[in-house]
């Protein structure tokens, strides 16, 4: 295959010396954040107190753009956050449960973090409505449509599930939810990056995520987008000095909500991690989604042929349009399997039910793919997997 997205490979120091098949859980670090994190050093030694009004207040927002031109958001609409647990905290303290409107519908499937947060909410009152997957792989739309009805106050679901890769309809739910007078706050920690949105096209109400994946931003800056009209009705109960109207004015009591998209902030910005995120940003806009979805529908739908040919089943779609970045390898003794891989630095994880999650990107090569699986093979057919099974819990 010609391809020329390996150009970038040069500008990933993991990848001179590993097989980086684990984008789905930590996406590979970008050499700029070396220099990035020395400016926000730089700054603070040099600059002191005066960073504040050089950069790092205005930082959630200033981030937040260069997100906004991934998912085709408007300026100024987009504001970062520590991670998606708090994100959905936030959202939910802006809602009120009244009896005839208090379900929160979302799958089954969904990750675990999103639905702490909810349950949560019954202590106000919230009526949770999971939908049951019937084959371990991804819940039908038919059902999840079903399931919002009138009564229904948020949808919150993930776009791509991290377990097995399965895409929702995030379109037909947005739809359905419309038409019955429910919110939708998609979680797309595993589709931005790797799989194309248009908020503006879908027209959703909330999506949010993080940087750790397939954005190669590391850890501490997750993204929040609220539809401006919607945005500002919203008085989060989570709050704190940087939604204020007036910060700098210290006023006491009362929350008074700012006029934009920082009234969905709370406490002071986590800056490092904000620096450290910009890099992985820059490096997908310039690619463009478009063009890495178009090579990791290629690159999985390969492996999962190739993975078949071999014996291997699967918990993935077979259909790439119901497929995120992720595929997944049903084999024996799994976290043994990726221990004895990560001593051959070839890098995945697992999780239960599912056997190994592999996930390349725009970075990696088609033979590193086939790679993994010899090295699969060789690992279960010499018995190579016996001597981790004791460092297993770590994966």
């Amino acid at each position: 295959m010609n391809d020329p997205l390996l150009a970038w490979r040069d500008r990933f120091p993991i990848l001179e010396h590993s097989t980086y098949l684990v984008n789905h859980s930590l996406g590979a670090m970008p050499a700029a954040v070396f220099d990035a994190l020395r400016e926000y050093a730089e700054m603070w030694a040099t600059r002191g107190i005066r960073a504040w009004s050089e950069g790092w207040w205005t930082s959630p927002v200033t981030t937040g753009n260069l997100v906004g031109k991934i998912i085709d958001a408007p300026e100024g609409s987009v504001v970062m956050h520590q991670n998606v647990s708090v994100i959905q905290g936030l959202i939910a303290s802006a809602l009120e449960f009244k009896p005839e409107r208090n379900r929160v519908v979302y799958t089954a499937m969904n990750f675990p973090s999103v639905m702490y947060a909810w349950e949560a909410q019954r202590r106000r009152g919230a009526e949770i409505v999971a939908v049951p997957s019937p084959d371990g792989i991804g819940v039908p739309t038919e059902d999840l449509l079903a399931a919002i009805d009138e009564r229904t106050l948020i949808v919150p679901i993930s776009h791509v599930l991290f377990q097995t890769g399965f895409q929702q309809d995030l379109a037909a739910v947005v739809a359905r939810a419309r038409q019955v007078g429910a919110l939708v706050i998609a979680d797309c920690y595993q589709a931005t990056g790797t799989v194309p949105i248009s908020v503006t096209e879908l027209g959703i109400d909330m999506l949010c995520g993080g940087s750790v994946k397939w954005l190669c931003g590391g850890p501490g800056a997750g993204y929040l987008y609220v539809r401006p009209d919607l945005r500002d009705t919203l008085q989060p109960a989570l709050t704190g000095w940087m939604a204020h109207a007036e910060p700098f004015a210290f006023e006491p009591g009362e929350q008074r909500y700012a006029d934009d998209a920082t009234r969905l902030l709370h406490g002071s910005p986590a800056v490092p991690a904000l620096y450290a995120a910009r890099s992985g940003y820059e490096i997908i806009a310039e690619i463009g989604v478009d063009a890495i979805r178009k090579k990791s529908v290629h690159q999985t739908t390969m492996f999962m042929q190739a993975a078949a040919e071999r014996g291997y089943s699967s918990k993935s779609p077979t259909d790439p349009a119901r497929r995120g970045g992720t595929v997944t390898v049903m084999v024996d003794h799994a976290p043994a399997v990726v221990a004895a891989l990560a001593e051959r630095e070839i890098l995945i994880d697992c999780r239960p039910d599912v056997g190994l999650r592999i996930s390349p990107h725009f970075y990696t090569s088609d033979d590193e793919l086939l790679g993994c699986l010899d090295a699969v093979d060789e690992i279960l057919s010499t018995g190579a997997w016996e001597r981790h099974a004791k460092d297993a819990a770590a994966y």
